[in-house]
């Protein structure tokens, strides 16, 4: 099982003039629940090299056992630190491609036409796709098989915007990604706020929040498996 892991290389939130980047829960979870069943994982981001953290991602009150884990784990930090670039990547080499959020992916990955091609890619080829938090911003110009937007008539989740308003973004954002999936075609969903919740449709799979993203890696595993059998 190969897994090509893709994060953002933004970190400026809008015009406040604070950091922003990839959410480090929405790393660290997927990464063991993917290491642990065996996966080997490539990290790439738009630029290569060090993505940047989202520096609130890694206060206290948002650290997880697996975040302090991640820290600590020199195969992993090292990873991180030396991602290749998006533009290098094929995903003739992947099993499946898996998005962590954040807001940076809002600014750069929702645009970027090397992300827009690999997800195309791995639709026409059949291979699990998986976006958490912010990450499904990534569908935003990509096409299905038949032409449409990829998310139309599917049953999708992504941030919640009750959830961007918690957090005091709503005017911060480029776009608000629950309306973009709505706007798409999607059939949008959501569970409680900052509560895990994952949405499975064939091999998309789409989660709503940090919580979501141990849960989503979870069905990742789980259509790897089915497609081998």
């Amino acid at each position: 099982m190969k897994i090509l892991i893709v994060l953002t290389s933004h970190d400026k939130l809008g015009d406040t003039g604070k950091k922003t980047g990839f959410w480090l829960e929405e790393l660290a979870a997927p990464y063991y629940v993917l290491k642990e069943a065996g996966a080997e994982l490539t990290l790439a981001s738009v630029k290569g090299g060090q993505p940047p953290l989202d520096p609130k991602s890694n206060e206290p009150q948002f650290q997880t056992d697996l975040t302090r884990r991640f820290e600590k784990d020199s195969e992993a930090t090292s990873a991180l630190a030396s991602t290749h670039t998006l533009s290098t990547m094929s995903m003739d080499n992947f099993d499946a491609v898996f998005y962590p959020g954040g807001h940076g992916p809002l600014w750069d990955l929702a645009e970027d036409k090397d992300s827009a091609a690999l997800i195309t890619r791995a639709i026409a080829t059949d291979k699990p796709v998986t976006a958490v938090c912010h990450a499904p911003c990534v569908f935003r110009h990509v096409k299905g098989k038949d032409g449409r937007p990829f998310v139309a008539g599917r049953p999708v989740t992504g941030f919640a915007n009750s959830e961007e308003e918690l957090v005091q973004l709503t005017k911060v954002v480029p776009f608000l990604v629950e309306d973009m999936l709505k706007e798409q075609g999607g059939r949008y969903s959501k569970g409680g706020d900052f509560e895990p919740y994952v949405v499975v449709d064939g091999l998309l799979t789409t989660g709503q929040n940090p919580a979501s993203s141990g849960p989503a890696a979870k069905e990742l595993l789980k259509q790897l498996k089915q497609l081998k059998h």
